[in-house]
């Protein structure tokens, strides 16, 4: 794809220094959470960026225009847009936003396309898309855009609401190098070890920029995922994040819910069920995924 791309000034300063620059994705402002904490997550995940040295790019399409570094005013503006009026953008949708001159926040697989785009190869996120369970052919777009588009990916691993281990297969046969920060086991998002082994794991930024470096010089035409455990005193048990879940699954078939709405629809049931303690899990692991996102892309400079 070839985009005629906006690009925040901030952004511009960024690449005329050298000085390295981490995607963010959008729909967590639009679907993701409800507002004010959306905007205060996105402007905190950010400053987690800056923090680490690095600088923050967030993506999204503003008015038909793909844009490289929103300011915080547009960042808002999605923020406070009644929910379901800006749409998601992934790879199927860039034609017809842009088309008819429509906003759209970004999921994982079109921040990866934007992003690819503004040559920017280091993007953090909370979790991937999957297989959803019990529908072994509902595969999210984001699996099949790590197999072909080379950006590298931080996040807590897929979210838990999904199947993980047909996840880690799709994975798999896509040949997506999936690495553990932190740890020897994949993360399930709101918990920090859903007992599945990822195949290789490092300890820290500088040992994670030579694997992204590595990646680099092969000139990979896929992406990798780097999978960060959320913050231990966020995180939730297994236990009662499956309990939560089963609920969840069963209301949504119940209702029908099917397609793109499945998440948002989960997502805000397990906020609900855990009495808000999902919510607070999700905000911690998107600030912290941003951070060592930051981290890996300094050490890797």
């Amino acid at each position: 794809m070839k985009f005629n791309l906006h690009f925040g000034e901030h952004i511009t300063k960024a690449k005329m220094s050298g000085q390295p620059i981490v995607a963010l994705e959008t729909t967590v402002v639009t679907h993701g959470m409800d507002y004010p904490h959306n905007i205060d997550t996105a402007l905190a995940m950010e400053q987690a960026v800056r923090d680490a040295g690095a600088c923050p790019a967030s993506l999204g399409i503003v008015d038909g225009q793909p844009v490289i570094g929103m300011s915080e005013t547009q960042l808002r503006d999605f923020a406070k847009s009644p929910r379901g009026s800006i749409a998601k953008c992934s790879r199927r949708d860039f034609p017809a936003l842009m088309g008819m001159g429509k906003s759209g926040s970004l999921t994982v697989a079109g921040t990866m396309i934007l992003a690819k785009a503004a040559a920017i190869d280091v993007f953090a996120t909370g979790g991937i898309g999957g297989v959803h369970r019990g529908h072994p052919f509902d595969v999210s777009a984001d699996l099949l855009e790590l197999g072909k588009t080379p950006v590298t990916v931080v996040c807590a691993g897929a979210k838990s609401i999904l199947d993980l281990p047909l996840t880690m297969e799709v994975l798999e046969t896509q040949g997506v190098p999936v690495i553990g920060f932190g740890c020897k086991n994949l993360p399930a998002f709101y918990t920090r070890d859903s007992g599945i082994a990822v195949p290789h794991h490092v300890s820290d930024a500088s040992d994670a920029a030579n694997i992204l470096n590595a990646w680099r010089k092969l000139s990979s035409e896929n992406g990798m995922l780097f999978t960060v455990p959320v913050p231990e005193n966020a995180a939730l048990t297994n236990d009662e994040m499956e309990k939560i879940i089963e609920a969840a699954i069963a209301e949504a078939d119940a209702k029908g819910v099917h397609g793109a709405a499945v998440t948002p629809f989960m997502l805000g049931k397990v906020v609900e069920l855990s009495g808000g303690r999902s919510l607070k899990a999700n905000i911690a692991l998107l600030i912290n995924n941003a951070k060592v996102a930051g981290e890996i892309a300094i050490a890797a400079q």
